[in-house]
């Protein structure tokens, strides 16, 4: 595929199945030998492993949005900078419990297509101004003297 059907399918796997949890629709986008890749390790979850993360997503996060703001494709990888917004209303996060707030957060993905299919996906998320937000880090200074 040519870098730029790479990145319409990335970018529409993000809005069309991202955005709205319909996991159904995964098949279409993700490969049966998906891979994410966190700290450099590799976790080969497939189709379901891919489910999870976007069910999950929404069950922690109502109004779950994720905008694509930018893309660069290089060869089989396709680099999507994203902003993610919504509502923690839904599960745990991070072990943390509803707190009703809305978070916001940018990361930048990095998908490698391989035959018209998603089969690796890895990446890096701005998490300190969320978990600020919702409490579950607080700022410490030095004690007024």
């Amino acid at each position: 595929m040519s870098k730029q059907k790479n990145k319409r399918l990335v970018r529409r796997y993000y809005e069309e199945v991202g955005n709205t949890g319909d996991v159904d629709r995964i098949a279409d986008f993700i490969s049966p030998d998906y891979v994410e890749v966190h700290d450099n390790t590799r976790y080969p979850i497939g189709i379901e492993g891919a489910k999870a993360h976007i069910t999950g997503g929404h069950e922690t996060y109502s109004d779950l949005r994720l905008t694509v703001d930018r893309q660069i494709a290089e060869g089989d990888w396709v680099a999507t900078q994203v902003t993610v917004r919504g509502i923690h209303s839904g599960g745990a996060w991070m072990g943390i419990k509803p707190t009703g707030k809305p978070i916001e957060f940018s990361c930048v993905n990095l998908d490698k297509v391989i035959n018209g299919r998603i089969v690796e996906h890895g990446g890096a998320a701005n998490m300190l101004d969320p978990l600020l937000k919702v409490g579950a880090i607080k700022v410490v200074g030095p004690e007024d003297d």
